[in-house]
């Protein structure tokens, strides 16, 4: 368990995302181009700071699903108001997440891990909660096999602290598998009434 967490797993996500990348490369172009007319010249990218391994800070990268469309004040609209009909197919069959294959590459994500999450919640979490960062973010983890955004901050946690602590080949390929039929079936992708999941602010 101990080798594959901390040696294995880096050397078999940087041969698989490769080769991924290699082989699906003219698909991502043209879904690039797509969001960048969908998206009405807001680009077809957005990047965000976000916490790694140990907490260390890196620019994680994803395909852009929303406008920037802004009220008479200049603030930016509700998510809901902002997701594109074109974002919204994206983002219901995970193709959003596709980008970060470069930052598994890099070394910033793994393909398995708790997701990466933003910078501005890392002083709420307790110290059972921050043990998520023990391991590098994951494009999918056990959290998104469990309700993803469907179910509560605390029960997320949980979720990505147990992944910790049962970090094996055999769960992430559990995890491979399970992520897959969840992409089909397009579920859990937000919480009721909600076009992504509520803000975190320590009690949730």
């Amino acid at each position: 368990m101990v080798m594959y967490k901390f040696f294995f797993k880096r050397i078999i996500d940087f041969t698989i995302v490769f080769i991924a990348l290699l082989i699906i490369w003219p698909i991502l172009l043209i879904i690039t181009v797509w969001l960048y007319f969908a998206n009405k010249g807001a680009g077809a990218f957005f990047t965000q700071e976000r916490p790694g391994k140990n907490g260390k800070i890196f620019k994680v990268i994803k395909y852009k699903t929303m406008t920037d469309k802004r009220d008479e004040n200049g603030n930016l609209l509700p998510d809901a108001q902002r997701l594109t009909k074109v974002g919204k197919f994206v983002r219901s069959t995970s193709i959003d997440e596709l980008p970060q294959l470069i930052n598994v590459l890099k070394g910033d994500m793994a393909l398995i891990g708790p997701r990466p999450l933003l910078v501005q919640y890392l002083p709420l979490y307790s110290k059972e909660q921050a043990r998520r960062h023990e391991v590098r973010p994951g494009i999918t983890g056990w959290a998104q096999c469990n309700g993803r955004n469907a179910i509560s901050w605390q029960k997320k946690f949980e979720l990505d602290v147990w992944y910790v602590e049962n970090c094996t080949l055999w769960t992430d390929i559990k995890i491979i598998w399970i992520t897959i039929m969840k992409v089909l079936k397009r579920a859990d992708i937000s919480q009721d009434g909600q076009a992504t999941m509520e803000a975190f602010n320590g009690n949730n």
